[in-house]
């Protein structure tokens, strides 16, 4: 008698081999069988005509904070996540001495748009070592598997306090010190060490982050560390302001710690050739022994604009931006005047209020023609028809009378996607050139992060509905290839050695899925999080169970309270 027998399901079983029909039977949380007639079960599911997967193993989170008080993480664990990684790009909350808890919710806010007031509010702050951090995820019961790198940021600031801040030089001391903490973290269980090197991350201030112009020395002293704990990889984002210098001091510090490196790979509107000269030097790199490898979107990485999200095309006009404080039914009154319309449409943007938004966001302002008309169903692949610009010209109004009108009908809760990288080209072109590059890894899908702008946690799902049956505007992928890019391979990469296979003796995290069911929600906005925070959420309908480590977490969308999660150490 198995503990959990399913019936008869198409088995996918991440390693990119042909599906094939069977049963799987779990017993005390492990995989037992895989494929043909299995016994009797205490639970049986009929998975006949549905789809049996591993769980989705995603690598690119930031529930640093919400992860201390929130056992569920959705909407990442309603979409099949069964294991998360955060600490991506160099933020987060640890290591950290008492006053500098503000700098560092600062550094969240500023760089992942997670609410200040719900972070104040929600961290309990019951650590300071990074090891400490660890102990206190440990301590929550939660729904499914977690697991941290160490930020950059913070390690930072702990050692060298305000001159981290005012991005001062380390000295040897500083790097000695913060080599024998990563190395702490790492044998604590920690997956690996993330920083940041680009403009666009800024604190609520607007000042760059502490990690964004250190130097080489203190970057190859931290991988030495790792290279000593013999564990962890080395992950960027940077803006690669000389790309080959960059790759050749990446090259050099993997090829001496020994560690794998992998940095986030995007395209840019105004550099349409730089992801492919990035991955030229990927390549090259791999070619002269170095172990690197691009992080990819399964789709643009688009914000979501609107009168409630965190960004609106006329957030950047000072009339409209002297309504923000307002309660949202007396904005959308106030904006529904005439007068006050037409006071905001006759204004042009301020540029200090545009000097705000990061640079690859402030097109929003003026560029009509890429900003879409979302839906419901989303669509993340708009052709130009559905652009704001193309449904104006239909009317007797401008793109920016048409978008305030339509920002301000029905119940102001209408929302417009505009794609930030990615969409170069108007469609998934390059994204799919990224993803089945084999030089690159599946993420990006920042869970837990910039709650009122993008929710790209849907990503697995995403990728199964339009990947591999909705897309009409090119080629599709193998249902095969897909499962495998979110499972077997993200978990090898980072060394989740015990799943990522529907395998004998693996960890039983899995999913039930109707194919053909599948379908993902219109985002909506929610003030669930601590203090009322809000955040864009993204429900789904077609799973029909997720289980993690044998026992069932989600049945047909609705939490079952199983709390089988827990802190996974490397």
């Amino acid at each position: 008698m198995h503990d959990i027998v399913i019936r008869g399901g198409t088995i996918v079983d991440g390693t990119g081999k042909a599906r094939f029909t069977g049963d799987l039977a779990i017993d005390g949380g492990r995989i037992a069988q895989v494929g043909g007639k299995a016994g009797p079960g205490k639970r049986e599911f009929n998975a006949d005509g549905q789809l049996v997967t591993p769980g989705w193993v995603d690598i690119h989170t930031h529930y640093d904070g919400q992860a201390t008080w929130d056992p569920v993480l959705a909407p990442s664990s309603w979409h099949g996540a069964t294991t998360l990684l955060m600490g991506n790009c160099g933020v987060g909350f640890a290591p950290v001495r008492r006053q500098d808890h503000d700098c560092l919710i600062d550094l969240m806010e500023g760089v992942e748009d997670i609410p200040g007031i719900a972070l104040a509010e929600g961290l309990k702050w019951d650590w300071e070592s990074f090891p400490e951090y660890l102990d206190t995820l440990a301590r929550l019961p939660r729904t499914i598997d977690i697991a941290a790198q160490v930020p950059h940021h913070p390690l930072r600031v702990y050692v060298m306090g305000d001159r981290a801040v005012r991005r001062e030089a380390a000295t040897a001391d500083d790097i000695a010190e913060m080599a024998r903490l990563t190395e702490q973290a790492l044998r604590a269980g920690a997956f690996g060490f993330t920083t940041s090197r680009t403009e666009q991350h800024k604190t609520t201030r607007g000042e760059l982050v502490p990690g964004r112009n250190a130097e080489e020395q203190e970057l190859f002293g931290i991988a030495a560390a790792m290279g000593r704990a013999g564990r962890g990889a080395f992950g960027m984002l940077s803006d690669f302001d000389d790309e080959k210098a960059e790759f050749e001091w990446i090259t050099r510090l993997t090829k001496e710690s020994g560690r794998p490196f992998w940095f986030l790979l995007t395209d840019r509107s105004y550099d349409p050739d730089r992801w492919r000269r990035l991955m030229t030097g990927v390549r090259t790199a791999r070619a002269n022994g170095a172990n690197v490898t691009a992080q990819v979107a399964g789709r643009p990485v688009g914000i979501i604009l609107g009168l409630t999200t965190s960004l609106s095309p006329f957030a950047a006009r000072p009339a409209f931006a002297a309504l923000s404080g307002l309660p949202v039914a007396e904005r959308l009154a106030r904006l529904r005047d005439p007068a006050v319309r037409a006071e905001i449409l006759a204004q042009p943007s301020s540029e200090r209020l545009l000097s705000i938004l990061p640079p690859l966001q402030q097109p929003i302002a003026t560029r009509f023609d890429r900003q879409y008309v979302l839906g419901d169903p989303p669509d993340y692949e708009p052709d130009q028809s559905r652009s704001i610009e193309a449904i104006a010209a239909k009317t007797n109004l401008t793109p920016e009378e048409f978008c305030y009108d339509y920002l301000t009908g029905e119940n102001g809760d209408r929302m417009l996607y505009y794609p930030v990288t990615n969409y170069v080209f108007g469609d998934h072109g390059v994204v799919r050139e990224m993803i089945t590059d084999s030089a690159t890894i599946l993420g990006l899908g920042d869970g837990g992060a910039h709650c009122g702008q993008i929710c790209d946690s849907s990503l697995p799902s995403y990728m199964l509905t339009h990947w591999t049956r909705d897309r009409s505007r090119g080629p599709k992928l193998d249902l095969e290839f897909v499962v495998k890019r979110l499972t077997s391979e993200t978990a090898d990469f980072f060394g989740f050695t015990d799943r990522g296979r529907l395998e004998v003796g693996r960890k039983a995290d899995l999913n039930i899925i109707d194919h053909d069911r599948l379908r993902l929600h219109h985002p909506e906005l929610r003030h669930d999080l601590p203090a009322g925070g809000k955040r864009l959420v993204q429900r789904v309908d077609g799973y029909t169970a997720t289980i993690v480590a044998g026992t069932p977490i989600f049945e047909d969308g609705h939490e079952t309270g199983a709390r089988p999660g827990q802190l996974v150490r490397a």
